[in-house]
């Protein structure tokens, strides 16, 4: 058995010489690659002109978000700051003040709603306004008290009767007045009565002198002024057929959004004509809120 195994494991003096080329040959295939590097490798030279266009690069890229800033600074909005009453101010105001549409749709509808900025932390409260906007926006928020609102009124009447006491009775009919009879009222000039009627004929007249507050550029402040001079006597109203009208129709009706009109027109045309309001609370993209404001503007 010994012999046996002796004999089995043993290798002759030409398995031997195989072996070893074998092995020779391995560590020529293993070291030749690092032989032949070690040989050619030279010093990497870099020249200041290669280097400066990657700092360039470098300097241009925007780590916070992760891309070039230059893309980041022609995406973002430019805000323009300046000083701002929260209360009613208009949708393209808080846009311009650095806020995207969805932001300030989210504030004008907390307004709607009947929710009140009584100082600045119920702004800071706002989810829609981040942290970093809240303390951008925050050294220009200004809130007048009640008091500030009552003293606005009594200037103007003050002013009213001691300047013009004969204009103080004199109310100007917001769906009947041109660009100069509006000019007439005080704190109304020619751009203030070019926005009011553009906004007039958009919507098809007024039905609430409040709805004022939704043309651009008038606040609060502004509105307290220039309301008690205004008067809503004509109740003519231009009103839009809903079951024949086109999305050219309504797209410049303010109260509606692109894909709520999309929505009114296709579900008249899977389910019929409209035959009331009750019809539209149908349409879930249309909340109980915009059907009040869009129901004095439709017909059926």
């Amino acid at each position: 058995m010994k012999k046996q195994l002796i004999k089995y494991l043993s290798i002759s003096p030409r398995e031997f010489r195989g072996f070893v080329v074998v092995f020779v040959i391995i560590l020529i295939i293993y070291f030749t690659p690092i032989i032949y590097q070690k040989l050619t490798y030279q010093p990497l030279k870099i020249s200041i002109e290669v280097l400066e266009p990657k700092i360039k690069e470098i300097e241009n890229f925007d780590t916070k978000n992760n891309y070039p800033k230059k893309f980041n600074s022609e995406n973002t909005t430019k805000s323009t700051l300046f000083n701002f009453d929260p209360n009613n101010l208009p949708l393209e105001d808080w846009i311009k003040l650095g806020l995207s549409e969805k932001q300030a749709k989210i504030i004008k509808n907390y307004e709607f709603k009947g929710g009140k900025f009584k100082s600045k932390q119920d702004v800071k409260k706002m989810y829609s306004i981040t942290a970093q906007q809240y303390q951008k926006l925050e050294p220009y928020i200004q809130i007048p008290d009640k008091q500030a609102y009552s003293n606005i009124q009594n200037n103007n009447q003050n002013f009213d009767n001691k300047t013009k006491p004969t204009k103080a009775t004199i109310l100007i009919d917001l769906n009947e007045a041109d660009s100069l009879a509006l000019t007439t009222v005080r704190g109304i000039g020619p751009s203030f009565a070019s926005r009011i009627i553009k906004y007039r004929n958009r919507l098809g007249g007024f039905v609430s002198i409040n709805q004022l507050k939704e043309v651009y550029g008038i606040d609060s402040i502004k509105y307290v002024q220039i309301s008690p001079q205004l008067k809503i006597a004509s109740s003519i109203i231009k009103q839009i057929n809903i079951n024949t009208s086109t999305f050219d129709d309504l797209k410049n009706f303010p109260y509606l959004t692109y894909k709520q009109m999309n929505a009114i027109i296709a579900y008249r045309k899977q389910h019929g004509n409209y035959k009331s309001e009750k019809d539209l609370s149908k349409i879930l993209i249309l909340s109980p809120e915009t059907i009040e404001k869009i129901k004095p503007y439709i017909s059926f």
